[in-house]
């Protein structure tokens, strides 16, 4: 039998023991197969993770790999409400830029690799506004890829609240790749 594309395996408790749902497709609500998600095997693809039902809350990129204990994703607790797949393609090239001023505005700088400090190369911390022109991204709110994340598709973000962020604060930001 043949692998699905996407697979992902939620559990209960960590280490991957107590009860477990296997899923292969977004999914909104996740809520009525576990109550609570300490650990996860990403067995194929690239998967969003959403703190709130229908991909709402803080999120957390996972690629193929286990991760024993939620702090492995960075997770701030044991909810996980919704799941969202997306394609990874391994020859993608990858830029970004991103803008002091909304709507594209003000000093602007251009990205093809990770950035472990937006301070240090940007002269600030602030990115208001973003246009992910190739590849997936995960921004961070702190340096050195920690804090709260925010999963950037290919599109244009004229501020920051179309990303999820509250506030224009990033810390570092790196490319999505499967490893």
């Amino acid at each position: 039998m043949e692998k699905p594309p996407f697979s992902i395996v939620f559990y209960e408790d960590r280490n991957f023991q107590g009860r477990s749902y296997e899923c292969d497709t977004d999914c909104p609500d996740v809520h009525p197969h576990f109550s609570r998600c300490n650990s996860v095997k990403v067995e194929s693809g690239c998967w969003v993770l959403y703190e709130k039902p229908n991909y709402t809350g803080y999120q957390y990129v996972l690629t193929r790999g286990e991760y024993p204990e939620y702090q492995r994703w960075m997770g701030y607790n044991d909810t996980i409400r919704s799941c969202r797949t997306f394609s990874y393609v391994s020859t993608e090239a990858y830029r970004m830029r991103i803008y002091d001023r909304p709507n594209f505005q003000g000093q602007m700088m251009e990205f093809s690799e990770d950035c472990e400090s937006v301070q240090e190369h940007f002269r600030s911390r602030d990115i208001y506004s973003c246009n992910v022109m190739e590849g997936f991204w995960t921004l961070y709110e702190h340096p050195s890829f920690r804090g709260r994340q925010y999963f950037m598709r290919p599109g244009e973000y004229r501020k920051f609240s179309e990303w999820g962020a509250a506030c224009a604060a990033t810390g570092s930001f790196r490319r999505v790749t499967e490893f």
